[in-house]
């Protein structure tokens, strides 16, 4: 590892877990909580409480499909909402750069009030700081956000029966199915396009939303184990943290991933992977073979999962195996990096 901080190291793949795992993990105390900080799922649950904080740094802050504001506001309830929690509120912390033009600041603080609004879940606390000018790049958003276990996620566990209460990674089985709610790689391309000039598609949007109302309507279902937002790293790094974390294996079928023609040429243009390209509105999740099928159809039911497909099962092993859709297999693996810096 390099002796100063470089890009990779923040940009959500391997080079950022092994930050992690080498100079964090060790500094900070892990007291005997239910889901604690080294378990790296993507919140913590203290009493009961799950508990999640990001920052976000997207360039550019208004982008086709969304803002800062709203990446702020729907990756935190994602994190929260993965978990099987229900999100109950947020905070929101604002880091801005002396001369950052007013007008843009409203927009940003109207399309945050605006989607926690319709996720329901509101913003009840927050800090504001102005730095000098070259300080930072316009603005720094984080935010944080709390949740409380629910009814479905009681009654999910109690048909799983496996043990463990929340969706952690570290939850699958052979034998379980891989399920991802939409196509992949839009926001990653949307952002390059808009911001390089490339124009790839006009038609490519930022996939940002909240995913808390599917999540609900897939736990009522029941038969979830897992569930993951694939966002920095993408898709390839989301199955590779279940699988490591679980101790399994996967075998995906490319075919099945459902992607935007126009996100493929995109990404054959760049020669990126779009495996590796962050989303913000797509969960994965490991569910049961015995329910699979019946939370497809839940998912394809909402207007957030109608893309939805089963793209491959858990199995014993230590690698995810892709299935191309030219007949071979190839090992999927976790990026060094996000290909795409900035995005989140």
């Amino acid at each position: 590892m390099a002796d100063r901080i470089e890009l990779p190291q923040g940009a959500g793949g391997s080079e950022t877990a092994s930050l992690i795992k080498k100079y964090i993990l060790p500094n900070f105390h892990q007291p005997d909580i239910e889901v604690p900080l080294d378990a790296l799922d993507d919140a913590a649950v203290v009493n009961g409480i799950v508990f999640t904080t990001d920052s976000h740094t997207v360039k550019p802050i208004f982008f086709p499909g969304g803002d800062i504001g709203m990446l702020a506001v729907a990756g935190t309830i994602n994190d929260v909402a993965v978990m099987g929690a229900k999100p109950l509120a947020l905070s929101a912390g604002f880091i801005i750069e002396e001369g950052f033009l007013m007008n843009e600041l409203e927009e940003i603080i109207k399309s945050m009030g605006k989607l926690s609004s319709e996720a329901e879940v509101p913003i009840v606390t927050g800090d504001t700081k102005v730095v000098e000018k070259g300080s930072i790049e316009q603005i720094i958003i984080n935010t944080a956000g709390i949740g409380v276990e629910s009814e479905l996620l009681n009654k999910n566990m109690e048909y799983v029966g496996r043990g463990k209460k929340w969706l952690q990674d570290s939850s699958l089985q052979p034998g379980d199915k891989i399920l991802l709610s939409g196509k992949i790689a839009d926001h990653g391309i949307a952002i390059i396009s808009f911001r390089e000039g490339y124009g790839f598609d006009t038609k490519i949007k930022s996939d940002v939303a909240p995913i808390n109302g599917l999540m609900e309507e897939c736990l009522k279902v029941k038969g979830l184990v897992a569930a993951k937002d694939p966002t920095r790293g993408g898709l390839s790094n989301a199955l590779n943290e279940m699988a490591e974390k679980s101790g399994v294996g996967m075998l995906i079928d490319e075919e099945r991933i459902p992607i935007n023609e126009g996100t493929v040429a995109a990404c054959e243009m760049l020669g990126i992977d779009p495996y590796d390209i962050g989303n913000e509105g797509k969960v994965v999740m490991g569910v049961v073979e015995e329910k699979a099928e019946d939370v497809l159809k839940a998912m394809r039911k909402h207007p957030l999962g109608k893309d939805a497909e089963i793209i491959g099962e858990v199995t014993e092993g230590r690698h995810v195996i892709l299935e191309t859709s030219v007949g071979g297999k190839r090992i999927l693996e976790a990026p060094i990096g996000d290909p795409i810096p900035r995005i989140c």
